[in-house]
């Protein structure tokens, strides 16, 4: 990731779906940082931010009693790893958990110092972009399916938008239109979702690159989506995101002669080096 310019990185659980799965996968992400930490070559590091994501499905065994594993979350999953954790976020689908779920596992977490994220409308009109409204989430992403009013309530609670275009990629479905959504006023974070089932791309650039040429962006829409975007994705955007005196330096160095090649020049590695302070 770090070769093609990432440096800070959400890493959310989920695969594991039981608590020993859950807690190690957390416990290796903080490991990470505390790695990074002590390294002697810390300017080199990635910041590694935590999201526990256990409601990511209902695993096989509890499908029978979904109740029970929601029950599982809400009331020994959450409350021991909060501290591990910065973010809790849900997969709010049909195929997942329904909107109520989604709304008692996310209320829990706010309850226990959690910030919040969702999994919202990405392959139906699930009902999750109002209730990242409502709670206040950080973060909503894909939107595939929100609806003007939606993404207007997004808005007004200061919700980011995060795209992830690898998912369309993929899937083979629509790209969601990241014009409507600035269009009418929104923060739009761009982000890799880089996972084995249906976004396996560790590369940024071509996060850009598709934003561009199918979901309407520009390239200095697109270049915000990916720094300063995606650290307010991160509640972050007061430490990185951006060259400001007091903030982190986070400098990618590229191998090009202007900067209109990093949308142009597609499907190779443009950057030259990372420099973090």
């Amino acid at each position: 990731m770090r070769s093609y310019g990432t440096t800070t990185v959400e890493v959310k659980t989920g695969y594991g779906l039981d608590f020993a799965s859950e807690e190690r996968c957390l416990r290796i992400i903080n490991n990470l940082n505390a790695s990074n930490g002590a390294s002697a070559q810390k300017q080199s590091s990635i910041r590694v931010v935590p999201t526990f994501l256990g409601a990511h499905s209902v695993p096989p065994e509890y499908k029978e009693r979904r109740g029970a594993y929601i029950d599982l979350v809400v009331e020994q999953m959450l409350p021991a790893f909060a501290g591990l954790a910065r973010f809790c976020d849900v997969y709010c689908e049909r195929e997942a958990f329904k909107l109520e779920e989604t709304r008692r596992i996310l209320t829990r977490a706010q309850e226990l110092g959690y910030q919040l994220k969702i999994h919202a409308d990405q392959l139906s009109p699930s009902g999750g972009t109002r209730l990242a409204a409502e709670l206040g989430a950080v973060s909503a992403d894909h939107l595939d399916y929100a609806s003007d009013a939606d993404l207007d309530a997004l808005r007004e609670a200061g919700v980011v938008a995060t795209l992830l275009p690898g998912c369309s990629y993929t899937l083979r479905t629509p790209y969601p239109s990241a014009r409507r959504l600035l269009d009418r006023g929104l923060s739009v974070a761009l982000a890799t979702d880089f996972n084995p089932g249906t976004s396996y791309c560790e590369s940024m650039q071509m996060m850009l690159e598709l934003a561009m040429s199918a979901m309407g962006m520009t390239l200095e829409e697109a270049l915000a989506a990916i720094t300063i975007q995606g650290a307010r994705a991160l509640a972050l955007q007061h430490e990185i995101g951006s060259i400001e005196v007091g903030k982190r330096c986070e400098l990618a160095l590229w191998s090009i002669q202007d900067y209109h090649e990093i949308g142009y020049h597609f499907g190779v590695n443009l950057l030259q080096s990372v420099l973090i302070v």
